[in-house]
């Protein structure tokens, strides 16, 4: 028989551990507010614009206003595709030092938020899927670069920092190479050497299983000095006392690209559900 002491007891050791529960919680999920959300209803240009550039020797041609189908948007998503067009056709996209692309048959959507949404910090989403995956040259991605970068477009007087110091780096919080098989994309962060054009894009990385073909949610999200990326609200890398190497504002980038020069047929496509920014109060 339990004693009229213990009876008290009981409740107060539950509501003790409930408090200490609710307290660990409260920490470990801060109350974020939304700033920024793009639910792809419509392709928003006060939200996106095309970016037009050749980076990382890539095979196909960048091209604008959903020319070819490239960026379609439709039924409350974004589809970003490289498609094989059947025939080489001439590029405008050059790079940085004002070398043109060579012409290709194939054809890509890239969009950035860049001066129209960027912000300091706070916590980066999407939810998006691959059709697919696992193809030599598959390269899409979802990532983050600093607002003062010196890459096209070069739309105002700060834009003078080169990849990837200070004001010009760089987070991918989803990439997927997909001449590294199925299954698996990448999170980093790309650790500036301290001169331009020179970032360590292996020390800072994690290799991270998921069916890509499904839709999930992929984040990055500043926690004091460390960035925390996670799959689906879980944590599945954290970067010690990193985060506060972008003091700058960020802009988000969304591309599908082809970094080999192997074969490809018809079309390869990231869907996108939604894009959206947080900051904590």
């Amino acid at each position: 028989m339990k004693s009229k002491a213990w009876s008290i007891i009981t409740p107060l050791l539950l509501l003790s551990f409930a408090l200490a529960s609710d307290e660990h919680k409260s920490k470990a999920e801060p109350n974020w507010q939304v700033d920024f959300h793009d639910d792809f209803e419509s392709f928003n240009a006060d939200n996106w614009q095309d970016q037009i550039l050749w980076v990382n020797n890539e095979d196909q041609c960048y091209v604008r206003d959903n020319q070819y189908n490239t960026r379609e948007v439709s039924d409350g998503t974004l589809k970003l595709r490289v498609i094989n067009i059947g025939e080489e056709r001439e590029c405008d996209n050059v790079d940085k030092h004002g070398n043109k692309h060579p012409a290709t048959r194939y054809v890509a959507g890239r969009i950035a938020s860049k001066n129209r949404q960027e912000f300091v910090k706070g916590k980066w989403t999407a939810r998006l899927r691959i059709h697919g995956d696992g193809v030599d040259g598959m390269f899409p991605a979802w990532w983050l670069l600093g607002a003062r970068n010196d890459e096209p477009p070069v739309q105002e007087a700060d834009e003078n920092i080169c990849w990837p110091l200070t004001g010009s780096g760089e987070i991918d919080i989803f990439e997927h190479y997909g001449g590294n098989g199925p299954g698996h994309y990448v999170s980093r962060m790309i650790n500036s050497l301290g001169e331009c054009d020179k970032g360590d894009w292996e020390s800072l990385m994690k290799v991270i299983d998921t069916d890509l073909n499904e839709y999930h949610e992929y984040a990055v999200e500043w926690q004091g000095s460390d960035l925390v990326f996670r799959l689906d609200g879980a944590e599945v890398y954290r970067i010690p006392g990193r985060g506060d190497d972008f003091p700058e504002p960020l802009f988000a980038i969304l591309n599908y690209a082809k970094v080999t020069d192997a074969p490809m047929e018809g079309e390869w496509v990231m869907e996108v559900d939604w894009v959206r920014h947080e900051q904590q109060p």
